[in-house]
Parts: structure tokens; sequence; C-alpha cells
């Protein structure tokens, strides 16, 4: 992710922004241009201090809140390149449910920023039926148990995620029962896109065999699978060949959780390099050391990604520490997920070429 500065005041100024808080105009996020742009109204539009020529307007989803993107005045689109996947959102007449699914929508964005920093395909469901990307964002049926609740997952293009997610201590309760180190709903987002992508750039692709020498099989009974995990739980050894315990129940799960930490690796890297960081720590053994000054969306090596996301999540931890908090980055990356994190980038440099 980037820094962003409001164009007419200087101030430093966050991707879900709608005003600037210094100078007070509004703020609109211009995804061709991969910017934040202070805003100047005329009449119903807006014109974009960034690019004064052209006339836009805000996607239909900012009435709610869920959204701060703007869309071409010319065109005939309603909503936004992010908000245009959806398929179901919650009841909004319902309390709580709007400011849920805002939550939702502003993780979301943040997932689309890296899609199209990326430059992956992208296609809806409008224009694509049965493959096409949406999003379900359904809510629990009343008084349902664990049983009955809404399950975060991945159907053929279809992600849905379960609004009960956007409460951060139902999250909470769920990230504890399960085991788990860590559950964010970007981490949701980024993960089942991992199985969107791993139809369109694998399977489609013709990068299946690839794909086994490294994930496994992925013909393996994929239910049986995750009763197996659930029931007897990762094997002692999972953290030499797997990301996380979860990634150790099934290949697509290995390869889902492996592209979903390339997103957090590459995207926190850019904004460690736009706030020009470099990592050199005084120690008696001094650890690994890393100038943070590339673009990690255009790296040609996974080699020059990992050399410099190694220490800078020493850093991250260690700055958690010191305010009581637990690791930002609780993750352990042993040389075969290296591999499996190079695959990844060469899957999606391959596809942009």
């Amino acid at each position: 992710m980037k820094l962003f500065t409001c164009q007419n005041c200087g101030q430093l100024v966050y991707f879900e922004n709608v005003r600037c808080e210094r100078c007070s105009l509004a703020l609109g996020y211009l995804a061709r241009m991969a910017t934040l742009s202070a805003l100047e109204p005329e009449g119903k539009t807006w014109r974009a201090l960034v690019s004064p020529g052209e006339v836009w307007r805000f996607c239909a989803n900012a009435d709610h809140g869920a959204c701060n993107w703007l869309v071409p005045n010319d065109l005939p689109n309603r909503y936004c390149a992010a908000c245009r996947h959806n398929h179901t959102i919650p009841d909004l007449s319902v309390p709580g449910n709007e400011a849920a699914w805002c939550k939702l929508e502003h993780a979301k964005h943040r997932l689309f920023y890296s899609l199209l920093q990326l430059r992956l395909p992208l296609v809806t469901r409008a224009e694509d039926r049965e493959h096409g990307l949406a999003f379900d964002f359904l809510v629990d049926p009343t008084n349902a148990g664990d049983a009955a609740r809404v399950m975060t997952g991945h159907d053929n293009g279809l992600i849905t995620l379960a609004v009960a997610e956007a409460d951060d201590a139902e999250r909470e309760r769920r990230r504890v029962g399960m085991g788990e180190p860590y559950r964010t709903l970007l981490g949701h987002f980024r993960h089942e896109i991992g199985h969107y992508y791993w139809d369109r750039l694998v399977r489609d692709g013709g990068r299946i065999e690839a794909c086994r020498a490294l994930f496994g099989n992925d013909e393996k009974d994929y239910g049986q699978a995750l009763r197996v995990h659930y029931e007897e739980g990762a094997a002692a050894d999972w953290q030499d060949r797997f990301i996380s315990a979860y990634a150790s129940s099934h290949p697509w799960e290995d390869f889902a959780e492996t592209w979903a930490h390339y997103l957090h690796i590459i995207d926190t890297l850019e904004m460690a390099a736009a706030f020009g960081l470099s990592l050199g720590p005084e120690a008696e053994q001094r650890g690994p050391a890393a100038r943070i000054d590339f673009d990690p969306y255009a790296a040609v090596d996974i080699g020059r990604i990992i050399t410099a996301w190694l220490p800078l999540t020493a850093a991250l931890n260690n700055l958690n520490r010191c305010m009581g908090e637990p690791d930002l980055y609780p993750f352990v990356l042993s040389p075969a997920v290296m591999k499996k994190l190079g695959f990844v980038h060469e899957l999606i440099k391959a596809q942009r070429c």
C-alpha cells in the first residue's frame, strides 16, 4: 500500500479517508491512477486535483460509507472496479449490518488495490456467469448454532464472507477456538482470492503439474482432508513445509495460504518503502539488514522480496512486543515455503507479461 497525501495541503491521508482532516476537501480514490485525490465539487460531480481535466462521480456504495472510489462520469457504471463484483450484501435496514458491511468493504478494497497493481485478471459475474468473480456477504441465520453459521469460502468464483467476521470479538473467538495465530478480514479476502486464482492461473493456465510438484496432489479428497485436519491436527513438522498449520490440510489450502502471504508481504513492503525504511539492527551479533527502496509489486526476483521481508518482520515483531501485543507476523518462512512463494511470484509475473 502506498502513502497518500492531500494534493491541496500536503496532509497525510489514509486509503479509506473521504475527507482531508486539515483542509476539509473531499477525497476519492482513482483506481486507474492508483492514487487518492483531493476533490473539488462541480455540481453533482467532482474534479480531481490530480486530473483536473476529467469529471468523476462516487461509486454508488459511497452513500453507505462503504466505498470512496470514483467512477468516470462518462461511463454508465454505478459501481467502481471493486464494488461491481458484489453479488449479495446484507440487509442494510437491519441495525448493525451496514457498519459490519462497511468493515468488509474496506478490507475488500485493500485486496482490490493489490489485484489491480498486479494486473491480475478480474472478470465480473455479469461478464462471465460461470466463472466470474463475485462476493456474497451473508448473515448467520437467527439463533443459529455453530453448525448452521455462514462459512467463509470459495466456490467457482463466488467468494462467501460471513458478516459475523466483522465483529472483532466474534472473530477473535473463532481465532482462539481454531487455534490460529492470525485472523483478519483482509486475511480472509487474500486467502479466498487465492482459491479463485488457482482456478484461473493454475488449472486454466496449464500449470497444474508444476503446482503439484511443490504443493502436492490436489486430487486428494478435499472433504476428508479437512476432517482429518480438524480431528487430528497438523503433523508435528508442519512448519518445515507449510506457512501455517491450516496450509498442511490440503494442497488447495496450501496454495491459498501461500497466495495470501505473498499479498501480505508485498503490500507491507510497499508501505515500508514509502516510509523509506532502512533496517540495520544494533546488536553484538548483528541480524539481517535491509534497505527497502524498491517497488515489490514490480520486483523481478522473489529473493529480493524475501531478503527485505525477513528483517522487517523481526523489527515489526519486536516493536509489537514493546507495546504488549503479539507478533505482527507470527509465521516462519522455511526454505520449502520460500519456494512456494517463488512459484506464486512467477505465476503472477508470467500472466502480467
